[in-house]
């Protein structure tokens, strides 16, 4: 199964007529996920077609208005969609306050449960599995707490071999199963028949990590070491470094440098400055250190 990565918008705190504040939406293994929710990101959702009662988990990196303010908005038309199923809201201690204040200031009710799953840790922990992904926390270094999230697909089963199988009447079809899981097979003469004589290799298990607002933070590459794809954002170039790093955010070059480091296979960048109106600069400073850097579109879906 493919995984696609919808970016919703990708600018920093103020949106703009061409695109709007960081939100992402990743489909893997046919689970559909919210990464950030900035003001506009439902638009940007029926946009992209998404289907709202897929829309079982939300991810919040951290607490500034950029990076949540679409969530209320977005809550509040689930429930005049009729929604019935949990809504699970994973975000930092705080997010739930500050939700469930502006439901009973606004007397927005709901017919459905919200989970919170309210974050504190500083360092990375597994939020949420399933039998075929995890999804595990990236402390970030930003002006409050913060978070990135690396969604990693589980090593998918092995395939059967059918023509090699056939030539062992002994192998039944209870027995497949213990083959797609890597096991060798031993006939009732104690004869072992190795699994790779049996089955084939799978096809690699897909990763994806979002970083979003930080500074310059090394002691994440072994996390999102060989990723397939990296979202990191890159506010400034990198003549404002000292700018980045009183603001608590990275700058292209520095992000080229973590998806180096990091031997990641693809940079996808973002969050950047209004200051910059034409956003090439960022692959420019970028693509000097890691050539397989991009610039985000809006609405744009990519598979990893």
């Amino acid at each position: 199964m493919s995984t696609y990565l919808t970016i919703l918008g990708f600018n920093s705190a103020i949106p703009t007529i061409n695109s709007s504040p960081t939100a992402q939406l990743l489909e893997m293994e046919e689970r559909m996920f919210l990464i950030d929710c900035g003001e506009g990101t439902q638009v940007q959702l029926r946009k992209a077609k998404a289907r709202f009662s897929k829309l079982n988990h939300i991810f919040i990196s951290h607490l500034h208005g950029d990076h949540c303010f679409g969530l209320p908005g977005l809550i509040a038309s689930f429930r005049l969609l009729g929604r019935t199923t949990p809504l699970h809201v994973y975000g930092p201690k705080g997010i739930k306050k500050m939700l469930e204040t502006i439901f009973t200031i606004t007397e927005t009710h709901r017919g459905f449960e919200i989970v919170y799953h309210e974050l504190d840790k500083k360092v990375s922990e597994k939020i949420y599995e399933d039998k075929r992904l995890e999804v595990f926390t990236i402390p970030l270094d930003h002006r409050i707490y913060c978070n990135g999230y690396l969604f990693k697909e589980k090593p998918k089963e092995r395939h059967l071999n059918m023509a090699a199988i056939s030539e062992y009447p002994e192998i039944e079809i209870c027995d497949y199963q213990n083959l797609r899981n890597g096991k060798d097979f031993v006939c009732e003469d104690g004869t072992t028949i190795p699994n790779a004589e049996l089955t084939t290799d799978p096809k690699p298990s897909v990763s994806y990590a979002f970083c979003s607002d930080t500074r310059y933070k090394e002691d994440i590459i072994p996390l999102i070491k060989n990723v397939d794809v990296l979202y990191h954002e890159s506010t400034f170039l990198h003549e404002l470094k000292e700018m980045a790093d009183y603001t608590g955010h990275t700058t292209a070059q520095e992000a080229a440098t973590i998806a180096k480091k990091a031997e990641v296979g693809k940079l996808i960048m973002g969050h950047f400055s209004n200051r910059y109106d034409d956003l090439t600069v960022m692959t420019n400073e970028a693509r000097q250190t890691f050539p397989n850097s991009y610039l985000p579109k809006a609405l744009e879906c990519i598979k990893l």
